[in-house]
C-alpha cells in the first residue's frame, strides 16, 4: 500500500496541472452550502480587521504602501533580496544608490497609518537626496561610482538602509536566542489568557554549506530542544504533546549536501542526527516538525519520515510531525501516503498544513531544467483549493493524524472551520507566522463560538545576520499581486472581489493554468524567432534517474568503437585505447586515428561539396538541425553513459551537455532561416576544433554554426573523448545531412592540425581551447601561401 501510494506521489509531480485541478474540483472539498457560509465569515472578518487600524502589524502597514504593485515597493524587495549577496560596501552603495534614487518616495509620504513606515518613507526621501546621480553621470559608465564613492555620506546612507532592515526583520523574529524567545511569548501568552497558544520554534538559518555549518546548526537544535524541554515542563498548560511548545526542524541545516545526488551520504550521516533530536523530543514530551523544503528534496524527506516512524526508540510518541506544502501538485497524494503510514505504524502523525513558500524559484528551476511540467501550480487558486482538499484528507483520518492548518488566509481560515464542523473534527490547531496574522486571529475569536480555537505560532529565532533571508521569503511571499496579505487591509480592494468562491473562480476559467506561463519547454515560442526548449531530464525523480542508470550500466559492458568517418564512411587506420579519466584502470574502447589519405580525401570532398550544400537552402539546413537535435534528445541514455564513461562526467554534467547540445541545433536553425542573414555568403570549408572538457556541447555548437551558415565542416574532436564526437555524427547522418557536408577526422591537434590548416581548401577556422593553441593556429594560418583565412 505504502509503495503504490508513493508511486503515485512520483507520478503527480510532472502532471497536467489543467487535467489535475479538473478532477480536484469535480469533487471539492466542501459543497455549495458551505462554500456559501464561508464567503459570509471570510468578508466579515477582513472588514473587521480593515476597521481595526490601531492594531494593523508593521507588515501589514508596509504591504499596504510598499508592495509589488508599485516601482518603490519593487525596488525594496529587490534590495532587501540582492544585499544578502553583496559582498563589500563599495557594491552595496551602488545597489543602494540605484534602487533608492529611482524612487518616487514623496508620493508615499504620510500615506500609511504606521509611524515606522512613514519614518522610513521619510528616510528614502533623504536618502534619495543624499545618492541622487546626475543623469548626465549615468550616461558615462563608470564615472558616476567615483562621485558616489566620494560622497561622504554614503556608508551611513548603507548603514541607515541596512538598520531598516535589521528592524524591519526584528518584527518577525521572536528572539536572538531560544531564551528571548520564551520571555516573549509569555508575554503574549499572557495577553491572551483564554487563547488556546502555543509556539514552534525554528533557529534561524539556511541550508548548511559546509560540515562545520551543519555541526554548528545540529548543534543549535539539540540546545533549543533541551530548553524548549526545560521550559515547557515549567509552563505546560495541559498534559498532551498538543498542548505544548515546540519546535521545528529543516533537514538540509543538517547536512551539507541534502540532495539525492548524494542519497547515500544524507541516509548515512543525517539520519543520525535528526533521529537523535527526534528522541530527545520524545523524552520531553514535545513536538518535532520536519519543515517543508523545495520540491526536489521531498522524496528525499519522505525515505526519512518513515524510517523515523519505523523506529522502536521513538514509538508511543504522537510529536513527529511533518509540513506538507499544498502548491506541489503532489500534495494530495503525500496526504493520503502520510495517512496511511501513520496507520500503519499504529501512530498518530502531527501535519502542518502550508500553501508554500518557494514558488518562484520552483517556476524558475522548472524552466531552466527544461522539465515536461512544474512540480507547483502556476494558479493561486488551484493552490487554495487543494489546500482544502488536503485539508479534508487529513481531518478525515482524525484518529491517525493531528492536523495544523498554517494559514494567514481569512478565506482559508473560514473554509477550514465549515470543514471541521461539517465532519466534526476538534482535534486540530490554526497556525501563523510571528509578526503576521494576529489581527486576524484575534477577530476571529472575538466571535464568541471561536474564542478557544488553538493556535501556535511559529516562532523563528536568531541573530541579525539570519534576519535577511527569511524576511525577504516573508516580503517576496506575501508582497505578491496575488497574495491575500498583500490585499488583506487594503480599502481599495473590494470585499467580492478578494473573498470569491474559489471552485467558482477556477471553474469560471477556460484553462486551469496561467496562460502567461508558458510550459518549461515552451520557454522561448513568444521570442522573435521560437523555438523549443530543450528537454531536460529530473534527476530528483526515481524514474528518471533509473532510465539514465540503466544507460549508463549499458554503456560500461560496451566496448567503443569511436571511428575516422569521411563522406559517411568508417576509415581504416592505426588503432589507439580510449581510458575513463575517473578510472584509468579500464580501457574502454578503441579509436582510429586519421590516416593523411583520410585527410587529403575529407578536404577534398568537402570543398567539391560547397556548393551543392549552400544549394540546400536555409530552410533545408534548418531542417536537418532540427532533426539532429530530435535524435539527440532520443537518445538521452546512450549519451549520458558515453558521455559519463568517456569524458569522466557526472550525471547533471552530461544532461547539460546534452541540452545545450540540442539548444545549439535549434539555435543555429533559426539563425539560418532568419531574415537577417538571407544575404549571407557561406565561406566554403570550415575546420572545427573542439576541446575535451565540453565534449559534445562544445563540439556540436561549432560544427551546427558551420553547417546553419552554408558550409562544409571538417572536424577535429579532442582526442580524448573520440566516442562522444563519433555518435554525434552518426546521429547527424541519420537526421539527414549529406555524408559529404560533414567529415570527421581523429587524432592529435598537431598531427591533424598541421596537414588541414595549410590546405588552401580550408576557408574558416572555429576553435576553442588554449591560448597557446590559438596562437599555434594563428601562426600556420598566416604562413599560409595563400595568405591565410
Amino acid at each position: 500500500m505504502l509503495d503504490q501510494l508513493r508511486s503515485q506521489i512520483a507520478a503527480h509531480k510532472h502532471c497536467d496541472e489543467h487535467e489535475f485541478v479538473a478532477k480536484m474540483i469535480a469533487n471539492p472539498a466542501l459543497p455549495p452550502e458551505q462554500r456559501k457560509a464561508t464567503l459570509t465569515l471570510a468578508q466579515s472578518l477582513v472588514a473587521e480587521c480593515r476597521a481595526d487600524t490601531s492594531n494593523q502589524s508593521l507588515l501589514d502597514s508596509f504591504l499596504l504602501e510598499f508592495g509589488l504593485s508599485n516601482k518603490e515597493g519593487v525596488a525594496l524587495m529587490c534590495l532587501a533580496e540582492a544585499l544578502l549577496r553583496v559582498p563589500d560596501s563599495v557594491n552595496m552603495d551602488r545597489l543602494i544608490a540605484e534602487k533608492i534614487s529611482s524612487g518616487d518616495w514623496k508620493g508615499h509620504s504620510g500615506k500609511s497609518s504606521s509611524p515606522f513606515v512613514n519614518a522610513a518613507t521619510w528616510g528614502m526621501i533623504l536618502t534619495g537626496k543624499m545618492v541622487q546621480l546626475d543623469p548626465k553621470i549615468t550616461e558615462r559608465p563608470g564615472s558616476w561610482v567615483k562621485e558616489l564613492a566620494s560622497n561622504l555620506s554614503e556608508p551611513i546612507v548603507r548603514s541607515a538602509v541596512m538598520q531598516a532592515m535589521r528592524i524591519m526583520g526584528g518584527q518577525y523574529v521572536l528572539g536572538r536566542t531560544i531564551n528571548e524567545g520564551f520571555k516573549q511569548a509569555k508575554k503574549f501568552k499572557k495577553s491572551e489568557p483564554k487563547a488556546h497558544i502555543r509556539y514552534s520554534y525554528d533557529m534561524l538559518g539556511e541550508a548548511a554549506r559546509t560540515q562545520k555549518d551543519a555541526q554548528r546548526y545540529f548543534k543549535s537544535y539539540m540546545d533549543a530542544l533541551e530548553q524548549i524541554g526545560v521550559n515547557t515542563a515549567a509552563n505546560r498548560t495541559g498534559s498532551t504533546i498538543a498542548d505544548a511548545d515546540g519546535i521545528s526542524v529543516k533537514l538540509s541545516a543538517l547536512h551539507p549536501r541534502y540532495e539525492v545526488a548524494q542519497a547515500h551520504s544524507v541516509q548515512k550521516q543525517l539520519y543520525s542526527k535528526i533521529k537523535h533530536l527526534c528522541v530527545m523530543a520524545k523524552a520531553h514530551n514535545i513536538g518535532l516538525s520536519i519543515d517543508a523544503e523545495e520540491a526536489a528534496r521531498l522524496e528525499m524527506s519522505l525515505d526519512i519520515f518513515e524510517r523515523l516512524c519505523a523506529e522502536p526508540e521513538l514509538a508511543n510518541w504522537d510529536g513527529l510531525g511533518f509540513v506538507l506544502q499544498a502548491y506541489q501538485k503532489r500534495s494530495t497524494s503525500v496526504a493520503r501516503w502520510l495517512v496511511a503510514l501513520a496507520e500503519h505504524y499504529d501512530r498518530k502523525l502531527m501535519v502542518r498544513l502550508v500553501k508554500g513558500a518557494y514558488w518562484d524559484a520552483e517556476i524558475k528551476h522548472a524552466q531552466e531544467q527544461g522539465l515536461s511540467d512544474y512540480p507547483v501550480f502556476t494558479v493561486k487558486a488551484n493552490t487554495d483549493a487543494c489546500y482544502m482538499a488536503c485539508a479534508k484528507i487529513l481531518l478525515s483520518a482524525n484518529d491517525s493524524i493531528y492536523a495544523q492548518f498554517a494559514t494567514h488566509n481569512a478565506q482559508t481560515v473560514a473554509a477550514l472551520i465549515q470543514l471541521t464542523t461539517m465532519l466534526g473534527s476538534q482535534n486540530f490547531e490554526f497556525q501563523r507566522l510571528h509578526g503576521m496574522g494576529e489581527l486576524l486571529y484575534h477577530h476571529l475569536r472575538q466571535h464568541s463560538e471561536f474564542a478557544e480555537l488553538a493556535v501556535r505560532i511559529y516562532a523563528p529565532i536568531g541573530k541579525h545576520e539570519d534576519l535577511l533571508p527569511y524576511l525577504v521569503r516573508r516580503l517576496l511571499e506575501n508582497g505578491a499581486n496575488s497574495s491575500f496579505v498583500n490585499r488583506f487591509l487594503d480599502d481599495n480592494t473590494p470585499l467580492d472581489e478578494l473573498v470569491k468562491d474559489v471552485i467558482d473562480d477556477i471553474s469560471a476559467r477556460p484553462v486551469y493554468r496561467h496562460t502567461s506561463i508558458p510550459l518549461p519547454r515552451e520557454l522561448y515560442q513568444l521570442e522573435e524567432l521560437p523555438r523549443i526548449n530543450s528537454k531536460g531530464v529530473d534527476l530528483d525523480d526515481a524514474e528518471h534517474l533509473k532510465e539514465l542508470l540503466e544507460g549508463i550500466k549499458l554503456q560500461r559492458e560496451t566496448v567503443f568503437a569511436a571511428k575516422t568517418l569521411v563522406s559517411g564512411v568508417s576509415v581504416q587506420g592505426t588503432q589507439h585505447p580510449i581510458t575513463n579519466p575517473n578510472d584509468l584502470n579500464d580501457v574502454v574502447g578503441q579509436v582510429t586515428f586519421s590516416t593523411p589519405d583520410a585527410i587529403s580525401n575529407a578536404l577534398t570532398a568537402a570543398h567539391s561539396f560547397v556548393d551543392a550544400w549552400r544549394d540546400f537552402g536555409p530552410d533545408g539546413r534548418a531542417q536537418i538541425l532540427e532533426a539532429w537535435a530530435e535524435r539527440l534528445e532520443s537518445h538521452y541514455p546512450e549519451l549520458v553513459g558515453v558521455i559519463s564513461r568517456e569524458a569522466g562526467r557526472t550525471l547533471a554534467d552530461c544532461v547539460d551537455e546534452i541540452r545545450e547540445a540540442v539548444d545549439f541545433c535549434r539555435y543555429y536553425a533559426n539563425q539560418a532561416r532568419s531574415s537577417r542573414y538571407a544575404d549571407a555568403k557561406p565561406l566554403g570549408t570550415v575546420f572545427c576544433v573542439s576541446p575535451w572538457n565540453f565534449p559534445l556541447a562544445i563540439f556540436i555548437g561549432q560544427v551546427s554554426a558551420a553547417l546553419a551558415a552554408g558550409n562544409c565542416v571538417i572536424a577535429k574532436p579532442a582526442e580524448q573523448t573520440p566516442t562522444v564526437a563519433t555518435r554525434a555524427i552518426e546521429l547527424l547522418l541519420e537526421a539527414g545531412c549529406p555524408a559529404s557536408a560533414i567529415h570527421l577526422l581523429q587524432g592529435t591537434g598537431a598531427d591533424i592540425g598541421e596537414h588541414v590548416l595549410s590546405d588552401p581548401t580550408i576557408n574558416g577556422v572555429a576553435f576553442t581551447g588554449s591560448t597557446l593553441t590559438a596562437q599555434v593556429i594563428h601562426r600556420s594560418l598566416a604562413n599560409r601561401a595563400d595568405g591565410g583565412v
